[in-house]
């Protein structure tokens, strides 16, 4: 049997149909409520480095190593096309740039310049600041729930998209959250 917690854990006995979808509605809404906040930061964050949240995503996915558009909209959980869009804006302003892709010749891979990683690094005082602010206000064992949390419940609607993958998309395309 699964341990509690674990996608493909059995819920309790006494919550209903209802309760189940009452969850379901209060933690997208809480996650959407929590995606505005972070755009919020995010964007004051980032001003101060010329950048904005998206800018500083797109760049931010790539510091690590060069990927492909394709690659970093799947990592960012968002599409294609608008990671094109910032991509693009970033090459044009010298944040970043288009190289060869060794597995795939018209899949470019997008890397941050000098200028990239400086900008990014301009935001790091502030982004340490927020992150000890959070601490503090939450606690650093519960802060850390709160990230594993979020991290177990991407992980279970990947599993349950990955099994929709073969089928319709279950619930998510009829009535269910915001496509």
């Amino acid at each position: 049997m699964p341990e509690p917690g674990h996608v493909g854990a059995p819920v309790a006995p006494e919550l209903s149909v209802r309760g189940r979808q009452d969850l379901l509605s209060r933690a997208a809404l809480g996650v959407f409520r929590l995606n505005g906040q972070f755009l919020a930061v995010s964007e004051d964050l980032a001003r101060p480095a010329g950048l904005t949240a998206a800018r500083w995503q797109v760049l931010g996915a790539v510091l690590r190593e060069p990927l492909p558009v394709a690659g970093i909209a799947r990592v960012m959980g968002i599409t294609r096309q608008s990671v094109q869009r910032v991509a693009d804006l970033l090459a044009t302003n010298g944040l970043a740039e288009y190289v060869p892709n060794p597995a795939h010749r018209r899949a470019k891979l997008l890397r941050p310049t000098e200028e990239g990683r400086a900008a990014i690094a301009r935001i790091a005082p502030g982004h340490a600041a927020l992150a000890g602010r959070l601490a503090e206000q939450l606690g650093e064992d519960a802060f850390a729930e709160a990230v594993r949390a979020l991290e177990r419940l991407s992980a279970a609607l990947d599993v349950l998209d990955a099994l929709d993958a073969g089928g319709a998309r279950g619930a998510r395309g009829a009535g269910g959250a915001p496509e």
